[in-house]
């Protein structure tokens, strides 16, 4: 699959299924990787209809989160990009990592593509991350990105019952 994004250590690719199933069934499968999104660990079947979903909103939205695939090894590392489905406080760039690729910089150097691309390509003038307050890892990679807090929800409705902190940034401000 062609590259939409790419930095110095990582492709950022359409979702393929073929390719990265396996490794999205066991990040999802993981307690630590799931534990700040706001759902349980997923079985096959569960973590399949995520990838499902998550292949839908390119459909629906024309963009949506990528497969992170590490140059040196060719690995599924995660899944980071644009994301704003139905109910979501505004369209955001969010990131989650197999625990085999957390602590390397991945997040964040993708997050900074995914920023560039947001800005340029898709003509955002701002983007968001929601956190879960206690998930510490993403507030340093959303400050590394440039981010700040904005503000505290309390709760995406239908999605996420407990507070939110959004961290985010203007275009005028990433110039």
């Amino acid at each position: 699959m062609e590259p939409i994004l790419e930095t110095k250590r990582l492709i950022l690719r359409e979702i393929d299924p073929d390719h990265d199933f396996e490794n999205w069934a066991q990040a999802f499968a993981d307690p630590d990787t799931v534990k700040h999104l706001g759902i349980e660990v997923m079985n096959r079947q569960q973590a399949w209809r995520s990838m499902a979903v998550n292949m839908g909103h390119w459909q629906i939205r024309g963009y949506g989160f990528m497969s992170v695939i590490e140059k040196a090894t060719g690995k599924w590392a995660g899944r980071i990009g644009p994301w704003n489905p139905e109910g979501w406080p505004q369209p955001e760039i969010g990131w989650t990592l197999h625990p085999d690729f957390t602590g390397k910089g991945y997040a964040t150097e993708a997050g900074a593509a995914c920023i560039q691309y947001a800005f340029e390509t898709l003509g955002w003038d701002e983007v968001i991350h929601v956190i879960a307050p206690e998930n510490i890892a993403s507030i340093n990679v959303a400050e590394k990105l440039g981010s700040r807090y904005l503000r505290t929800i309390p709760n995406i409705p239908g999605m996420y019952d407990k507070p939110c902190l959004i961290y985010g940034q203007s275009k005028q401000h990433n110039r």
